[in-house]
């Protein structure tokens, strides 16, 4: 439809829907040649790069399933994966090619720099760095198109919307992680439901910093950009001011983050004065958002959207729109347009207005199910077709949902449920703080207690004292930390989230104990 568009850029050079087009369809013949068939699994280790999207959709192409790796695991951790996947072929980066000899796998190792060398990528031409070619229509370089729709009825083959389009590993923080199936149908209603919430143009400008391996940055952001004809700028890895740089230098109209990226960007130095007239929106998911932190994007005059949803959901299920964004600050929105969520008690029974449920969610959006994992597909869902999230929420009055907590890190201490994302969401308000972190540890006397891991901004310090006087007076009592304790960083998945479960292992006899 636009082959002259600007489709993707990366540090500083362009490609066109045009070529890319080309580049999928001569990769979608050498992958053939390399024997991949439909329904074979195709994996790409590595960061943010043009040639993870063009393995995606060769390997789509070709009727075969994309399995896009967590980059900062190690050799047994991808071992697992490829084998419990069975992985036909392998793509990976430059900076992976330590862990890619460290495997023992019988997938087929193909090093990305040899994509590189037959299918160059276009130099750096005047004009691209400053994003001037956003809105420049492009001559597609290469061969004509009518030539490139010839090689690609070679290797073409057709697959229904009911067929896996991904796996995706979940993080894995406890036990071994599972492959959550993706269909094309599901990719594609959730980008209808993403398009109904955001209003994506043809001219949009998204800048991808999150991990492509995680579902928000793939289907929240690069997929639906894609589809609209508009360019998505891709990031090797997320860095703060290289974030800034390309919001001013490209032009970026909207972005998707979690509240980590968020947090960074607001606390850098450079956030009163960067060039940010351009954004249009941004967008977070994945974790509960502190209103703290959506508010000074708001002071910004910044629209901020926030929506709630799983790998196994696409991963969209609820979205807040930007005409409510403000409206309702820390709500992660109403149920997107074509899937049905709603909260219930353990019985399955609904949840009553402002009563804490489980969120299920039911709609073509949802997985199938686990690979190669009939007893985690069968636990997954209830009576009906609902999917169990494992993540508590609340639905108000006006039927906006707030998601209070996984249903696993909540705690009980002394009788009264405990939802950390509550407690860290208060303990972000302080000046000093940068991130937080709550868990529930043992207590002889109330059954389990709270536990906050508190980071300090940077040139600040966080004085335990102090916080807890911050705290007293806007926090029940059995909801303040009994151990709080500075540290100088949390320990996080691929896709930064943080991870809880090192946190809950670390011993008590540093911590000192404070009043409940």
């Amino acid at each position: 439809m636009s082959p002259g568009r600007v489709a993707l850029v990366f540090e500083g050079r362009s490609v066109t829907y045009g070529e890319l087009y080309e580049r999928v369809v001569r990769l979608a013949r050498r992958f053939r040649k390399a024997g991949v068939a439909p329904s074979d699994r195709v994996a790409y280790l590595g960061p943010n790069h043009p040639g993870l999207v063009e393995t995606m959709f060769a390997a789509h192409l070709l009727g075969g399933i994309f399995v896009p790796l967590n980059f900062r695991l190690t050799a047994p951790e991808i071992d697992f994966m490829l084998a419990h996947s069975g992985t036909k072929l392998l793509v990976f980066a430059p900076s992976c090619a330590g862990t890619a000899e460290g495997l023992n796998t019988a997938a087929a190792l193909v090093p990305l720099h040899s994509i590189a060398d037959a299918l160059p990528f276009p130099a750096a031409r005047a004009g691209d760095a400053a994003g001037v070619t956003r809105a420049v229509e492009k001559k597609a370089d290469g061969l004509s198109l009518p030539a490139v729709d010839e090689m690609r009825r070679e290797v073409e083959v057709s697959v229904g919307l009911d067929e896996p389009a991904f796996i995706l590993y979940t993080s894995g923080t406890t036990g071994r992680p599972k492959g959550a199936v993706l269909t094309h149908g599901n990719v594609v209603w959730n980008c209808f439901n993403l398009l109904v919430g955001v209003d994506v143009g043809a001219d949009e400008v998204g800048l991808v910093g999150a991990p492509l391996f995680h579902v928000a940055a793939l289907d929240q952001c690069l997929l639906p950009t894609f589809l609209k004809g508009g360019t998505s700028v891709l990031m090797p890895s997320w860095d703060v001011d290289n974030a800034l740089d390309l919001i001013a230098s490209e032009r970026v109209t909207w972005m998707f983050g979690v509240a980590a990226m968020f947090a960074g960007l607001a606390q850098s130095p450079r956030w009163r004065s960067a060039d940010l007239s351009s954004v249009r929106s941004v967008m977070s998911g994945g974790a509960s958002v502190p209103p703290a932190l959506i508010t000074a994007y708001q002071e910004r005059g910044l629209t901020f959207c926030q929506g709630y949803g799983l790998t196994e959901t696409a991963p969209g299920a609820t979205f807040l729109e930007a005409r409510e964004s403000l409206a309702h600050v820390g709500s992660a929105g109403v149920p997107v347009f074509f899937a049905d969520v709603r909260c219930a008690r353990p019985d399955m029974s609904d949840a009553d207005v402002g009563e804490p449920g489980e969120v299920l969610v039911r709609g073509p959006n949802v997985t199938p199910g686990y690979w190669d994992d009939q007893a985690a597909t069968e636990a997954a869902f209830a009576d009906g077709g609902w999917f169990r999230s494992g993540d508590v929420a609340l639905v108000d009055e006006s039927g906006h949902f707030h998601i209070v907590d996984r249903l696993k890190d909540m705690y009980v201490s002394g009788g009264e449920n405990v939802y950390p994302a509550e407690v860290e969401s208060v303990i972000f308000e302080h000046p000093d703080v940068a991130e937080v972190a709550v868990v529930g540890v043992p207590d002889e006397k109330w059954g389990e207690v709270g536990r906050a891991f508190v980071v300090a901004k940077p040139g600040r310090r966080v004085d335990v004292g102090e916080l807890r006087a911050f705290l007293g007076g806007r926090l029940a009592r059995y909801k303040l930390p009994v151990y709080v304790e500075v540290v100088e960083g949390l320990p996080r998945t691929g896709s930064n989230k943080v991870r809880k479960a090192p946190l809950r292992a670390m011993p008590l006899n540093t911590a000192t104990p404070g009043d409940r």
